[in-house]
């Protein structure tokens, strides 16, 4: 739909912010750099989300393209839950989330020449019980080492525990489509 100069990059190795981007309609390319994620201690979770995105954007040094970068976390009761190293550690996560309610933050961060924007959304996530060998299974089928809380709204987990969810879908995969396609169809258009 929308092939017009300037280009797109995407700054993200995510495939589900890749493949929301493309049923947005817009054509892009992704590179990716090496960013550090760390942050300070002292950031809420829109500001954690905003500040990696700001680094991975700002890492991509194309000023006559549009560069999307994004960052997303979970945070149940002031706890953020980034991606599991292990096992151990994604059950744990998935543990927190059984029978409860936590927030994804997803922040994105747009670059093009001297301009910069961002967007913040924020949805909470209903969950039902999930029992130890629910949880066994999914992280043995799965794999949700590169999700946020360790699992994918998408997929198996999601479409059999999540009982409702306050705000948009698109955001706790990793990308608040309906905000990004205004800010990109008004950048495509100048």
């Amino acid at each position: 739909m929308h092939t017009l100069h300037p280009q797109i990059i995407l700054a993200s190795k995510s495939p589900r912010r890749s493949e929301l981007l493309k049923l947005m309609g817009f054509d892009f390319e992704i590179i990716t750099a090496e960013t550090d994620e760390s942050y300070p201690p002292n950031l809420n979770p829109d500001e954690i989300v905003l500040h990696i995105a700001k680094n991975k954007a700002k890492a991509i040094q194309r000023p006559n393209y549009i560069v999307i970068a994004a960052d997303t976390l979970v945070c149940i009761d002031g706890e953020i839950l980034g991606k599991p190293r292990s096992h151990k550690e994604a059950k744990s996560m998935l543990s927190k989330l059984s029978n409860n309610k936590h927030e994804v933050y997803s922040g994105v961060y747009v670059t093009y020449q001297d301009l910069a924007y961002q967007v913040v959304d924020r949805t909470e996530v209903h969950c039902t019980t999930i029992s130890e060998e629910e949880m066994d299974f999914y992280i043995d089928q799965y794999q949700p080492f590169d999700k946020a809380g360790s699992y994918g709204i998408q997929d198996w987990l999601g479409l059999n525990f999540v009982r409702e969810i306050r705000g948009s879908y698109t955001n706790v995969m990793g990308l608040p489509t309906e905000r990004l396609y205004h800010l990109l169809a008004k950048l495509v258009k100048d």
